[in-house]
């Protein structure tokens, strides 16, 4: 008969199974690479921005009887109120903005991304953060927006101003490139990795996923095919007009835009050319038209065969109103 094993014989296999155990429920809890679609985020960031500008244009209608150009120069503070409106009805209170919640996005901290499994949960924006957020979006912009217009206004940048003044529009210049570089750069690594859409982003560790991974982004190519058709239409418009001759295709058209026996009195009185009465009157022979002399008579001079405006039959001759011969 087999011995029976030792006492401690578990707690030897115990030992030995744990590295074991421990390595595959870490392998069972690693992240899960979620890759957020870059259109889905440009495309939010698109509607916010068609968000805000249709608030606005309703606020503006609210002041249409007002002072014309009142409203002009507080435009600075109603984007930047429409924009604190925007954020305190959604990231303040953990919801999406308009856009994003259009494209099933939501902001999540990516500094706790070492909890996250799947990398679609986590938790939301803290309080600093979406105070951060406000103050860099929302404050930031009106700053500078209103430190533009003043040097502008005050004309900092010409050569006969101040020292000072000088160095401070040179140190705008500065910033606002400096800026602008470091958002293209900011721009590469969004397109390289998809995640930070802009320095605000970055600088904050808010980063967008999906609200739920079950939603579909939902797209309709009506308004899109449309607007294709539109473009390549008016651009076959543009590169053929040009080549048409406009007089040969009024003459051929106006017959069929107008009848004779439904002319007015007042358009057998003016001249078709000019639209106004005739100082020297001359008519069409041998339609009778009336016309300017000057009027018609370019036009017979200019082209070989002139028709008549208003019936589109060949001239022959031209004579003064009232006069029995003559051309």
């Amino acid at each position: 008969t087999p011995s029976p094993p030792p006492d401690d014989a578990w707690i030897r296999s115990y030992h030995r199974l744990l590295p074991e155990s421990q390595s595959l429920l870490a392998s069972r809890r690693s992240i899960i690479p979620v890759a957020i679609s870059r259109v889905n985020q440009f495309d939010a960031a698109r509607l916010d921005v068609e968000m805000s500008a249709m608030l606005k244009e309703q606020l503006v209608k609210v002041f249409t009887l007002m002072k014309p150009g009142m409203l002009f120069q507080y435009e600075p503070e109603l984007d930047a109120f429409l924009e604190f409106l925007i954020w305190r009805f959604s990231i303040w209170v953990d919801k999406p903005t308009p856009g994003n919640a259009l494209m099933n996005l939501r902001y999540r901290d990516e500094r706790v991304v070492a909890e996250v499994r799947t990398g679609l949960e986590g938790p939301g924006l803290t309080a600093p953060q979406k105070i951060w957020y406000c103050v860099a979006s929302v404050g930031g912009q009106y700053l500078f927006s209103r430190l533009q217009s003043f040097s502008a206004f005050r004309r900092w940048g010409d050569s006969e101003q101040r020292p000072l003044a000088r160095r401070l529009w040179t140190l705008i210049q500065r910033i606002e490139g400096i800026y602008k570089a470091a958002s293209f750069l900011n721009l590469l690594s969004f397109l390289y990795t998809g995640r930070y859409r802009n320095l605000i982003e970055k600088a904050l560790k808010a980063r967008l996923v999906y609200r739920s991974p079950h939603m579909n982004r939902s797209v309709s190519f009506e308004y899109m095919n449309r607007q294709l058709v539109w473009n390549e239409f008016s651009e076959m418009l543009l590169l053929l007009l040009p080549l048409l001759n406009s007089s040969a295709v009024k003459n051929i058209l106006s017959p069929f835009a107008k009848d004779k026996s439904s002319s007015t009195k007042e358009d057998t009185v003016n001249c078709p050319i000019c639209q106004v009465d005739p100082a020297i009157p001359f008519i069409a022979l041998p339609c009778q038209h009336r016309y300017c002399y000057y009027c018609i008579r370019t036009r017979c001079a200019s082209a070989a065969s002139f028709r008549c405006l208003r019936c589109n039959e060949p001239v022959v001759a031209i004579q003064r109103e009232g006069v029995s011969s003559g051309k």
